[in-house]
């Protein structure tokens, strides 16, 4: 019988504790990776040897505390009083932060069970060894686990956005959207916009599916109904910018009006990011024909697989570099431009391909008139692209969006002024096809008839956002006239004492204007707080559009029954969960 090795005090250094068999025999124990080892390997060569390979050899530590472990809760509080993570709370630790991981990234759940540990567990064998496979095979893993910590790190995450709502010093902004998924389920998505330590933080609140009609009383009372559930009065919000159908989210709406009468003082803004629909509803009766036209061909090609194929091989025989078209859609309106663009520089090759299919379409798309007309709504939708474009940021508010859409409705004059005299300059494809004045004379009556309606409806639809001249010390409180404040004002002087600041001069200078007023918060409470109830307010539903671009990754054909609200939240949440808090309740659900 070979001789039994005693455990000695000094092997603690090593991060070793001892462990009795009940015959006695001392066996020595790791306690950062739990490892037991035999009888054999109690001297300190062997310790030293696993502590230096797998550990870091982090020696110098006084561990007299660990000499004894007698049970592995009292395991566990050593190493925490060490700073060092117990084996159970690593693999937790490694199970949330993975399942964070595939949300963020929009992956199903059982990617880790089916792709992820599998595959870790093969590269922990060749790299590592059998003992670090060992110990990667414990980290739990399973659909159900992943399903379960993303559904706590949203709560999590909501919890800190709520708290963060309630501290606001001002009422909040809300962006609310509607879309319908591909079960043909419509989902509510909401973002909110707050106060938070001298700056105004744009964060997701809520994505929630319309369970039976899609009426505004629908919308209002899901609304309603998430800040009652988390004990938050509706008179939080101050203002609501919405997109959508006139009927359900409209401006003349039922959930608008049931907003109103719960919240009298609210705001509501449209969204102002896609004025294309409003260009349309102004467009004479021939360019609604060439529009729709452009429809009839998109269809022809797209919505016939044959077709589509044969688009695709004959514009690769002849080179040319657009062989894919968009699909026509009402509510993405920036890929209307996009279409209307390709169209005009394929134009003979789409009808080529017309005349190659005996498409009854050809007379139409052939005529001179309709080219032109093809023209001008490409050079027009392009300039709306642009200015979409321009609005499409996050903190983008009501006062700047409609400084941009000003800007923009101020050109039709020039425009205008300049097509009379036959001069095309701002429609570069319009200008390429007018080869006769006759031409010329016909579409500039046109143009110029429309652009006039066009501004007439946007200076009635987009109003929102206008400053009278006693409130423009918001947008530059240093350059604005104080003669156009009443004397009576009670904020003139506050006004006046800010203008005679150089320090916060500098300040205006070098930040953004929501953030320049957050800032004033301390010093100027009454200027900062009438300043930022004007530019608090969303301007666009640009948040939701790309939430929306986001739940098309979790809302699959193999996921369609997929509830996604607690996944999307994780997912574009700009929290992050506080996972030592998540872990030291779950290890304390454990321990009940």
């Amino acid at each position: 019988m070979s001789k039994k090795r005693k455990w000695e005090d000094d092997y603690v250094r090593y991060w070793f504790t001892c462990t009795t068999e009940v015959d006695g025999t001392q066996r020595p124990q790791c306690v950062l990776c739990k490892s037991v080892f035999s009888n054999a390997d109690l001297r300190p060569s062997k310790l030293s040897d696993h502590f230096n390979r797998q550990h870091g050899g982090i020696a110098g530590h006084d561990l007299n505390s660990l000499k004894h472990m007698p049970t592995p809760s009292d395991q566990s509080e050593t190493l925490k009083t060490f700073g060092v993570p117990s084996n159970e709370d690593a693999l937790l630790q490694a199970s949330y932060q993975f399942a964070y991981l595939c949300a963020k990234e929009k992956n199903p759940h059982t990617i880790a069970e089916k792709l992820v540990k599998p595959c870790a567990l093969e590269i922990a064998q060749i790299v590592l060894g059998p003992d670090a496979q060992k110990k990667l095979q414990q980290v739990p893993l399973s659909d159900d686990v992943i399903h379960s910590r993303i559904d706590e790190m949203s709560q999590d995450i909501l919890q800190q956005v709520l708290e963060d709502i309630k501290a606001s010093p001002l009422r909040v902004g809300i962006q609310l959207a509607e879309t319908t998924d591909m079960d043909d389920c419509s989902q509510l998505m909401a973002f909110v916009r707050y106060i938070k330590e001298r700056e105004i933080i744009e964060e997701f609140l809520f994505c929630e599916p319309l369970q039976l009609t899609m009426k505004g009383i629908d919308v209002f009372s899901l609304f309603r109904d998430f800040f009652l559930k988390h004990k938050i009065a509706l008179d939080v919000c101050g203002s609501v910018c919405t997109d959508g159908a006139s009927s359900m989210l409209g401006e003349n709406s039922e959930f608008v009006a049931c907003v109103k009468k719960e919240v009298p003082h609210i705001v509501i803004t449209h969204c102002l990011l896609n004025p294309h629909a409003l260009v349309t509803k102004t467009l004479p009766a021939k360019l609604k024909d060439a529009l729709f036209t452009v429809v009839r061909v998109i269809n022809f090609i797209k919505g016939r697989a044959p077709n589509h194929r044969l688009f695709q091989a004959f514009f690769e025989e002849i080179g040319i570099e657009y062989s894919v078209l968009l699909f026509h859609t009402e509510m993405r309106w920036l890929s209307r431009g996009q279409i209307l663009t390709h169209i005009f520089e394929m134009y003979e090759e789409i009808n080529q391909f017309l005349h190659h299919q005996s498409s009854n379409l050809v007379d139409d798309f052939e005529n001179k008139e309709f080219k032109i007309h093809l023209a001008y709504l490409a050079d027009l939708f392009k300039h709306l692209n642009e200015l979409s474009a321009s609005l499409q940021r996050t903190g983008m508010n009501t006062v700047s969006a409609r400084e941009k859409l000003s800007a923009f409705v101020r050109k039709f004059p020039f425009w205008q002024k300049r097509i009379e005299k036959r001069n095309f300059t701002n429609f570069p494809f319009l200008e390429e096809v007018i080869v006769s004045d006759n031409e010329g004379i016909c579409i500039a009556a046109e143009i110029s008839l429309h652009l006039q309606q066009l501004s007439n409806f946007f200076h009635g639809y987009f109003s929102v956002g206008d400053l009278d001249e006693a409130s423009k010390w918001v947008l530059d409180p240093f350059l604005f006239n104080l003669d156009f404040v009443d004397d009576g004002y009670l904020m003139k002087n506050d006004l006046a004492e800010l203008r005679a600041s150089g320090q916060i001069l500098m300040e205006f200078e070098t930040m953004k204007l929501e953030d320049f007023w957050s800032a004033q918060f301390t010093v100027f409470p009454n200027l900062a707080k009438t300043a930022l109830e004007i530019l608090m307010p969303f301007a666009t539903t640009y948040l939701c559009e790309l939430g929306f671009s986001s739940l098309l990754h979790f809302k699959t054909k193999s996921r369609s029954c997929f509830n996604v609200s607690d996944d999307i939240r994780v997912a574009i949440s700009k929290k992050v969960p506080r996972f030592s808090d998540i872990i030291e309740q779950k290890l304390q659900q454990k321990s009940l």
